[in-house]
């Protein structure tokens, strides 16, 4: 008598439930991730933003003119209004949220895929002070 080789059904089906299983502990961990890499993306741009900033500053001795709006805020004049920067997204959106002759302050707002994320809107000001929207410490965040 031959003795067949395979796979039987059951060890078939075993292998689908641990794949099914290792899946469902790897995705949102991916997830995660993407979320936290699009994050940084947006402090990096928020950064260039206030290099931006300081830049017109150091060119018109003001921060004022730096936005659209005749109250120096929303979308930037001097600096992109998304992030990422080049191509991809957008996921932040990046506006003037105040603006004076010595002061501003930057927001990165999520938008679309990243709408979600649990630091909410970003920011930072002309001393180097980060903040965000949520009630989380801005150093889980930043």
């Amino acid at each position: 008598m031959k003795r067949q080789y395979g796979f039987t059904l059951i060890e078939l089906m075993i292998t689908v439930a641990i794949i099914g299983i290792l899946a469902g502990i790897a995705y949102p961990a991916y997830q995660d991730s993407i979320m936290k890499s699009r994050r940084a993306d947006a402090k990096g741009a928020l950064m260039g933003f206030a290099n931006a900033m300081e830049r017109h500053f150091t060119e018109t001795n003001s921060y004022l003119g730096a936005g659209t709006v005749s109250d120096n805020t929303g979308t930037p004049t001097i600096f992109s209004a998304t992030s990422p920067v080049g191509g991809g997204g957008p996921y932040y959106n990046l506006t003037i949220n105040a603006a004076t002759a010595n002061t501003y302050t930057l927001h990165a707002e999520p938008t679309g895929a990243q709408s979600n994320d649990k630091c909410g809107t970003l920011s930072l000001n002309q001393a180097g002070v980060r903040g965000i929207s949520t009630s989380l410490s801005v150093t889980d965040c930043w």
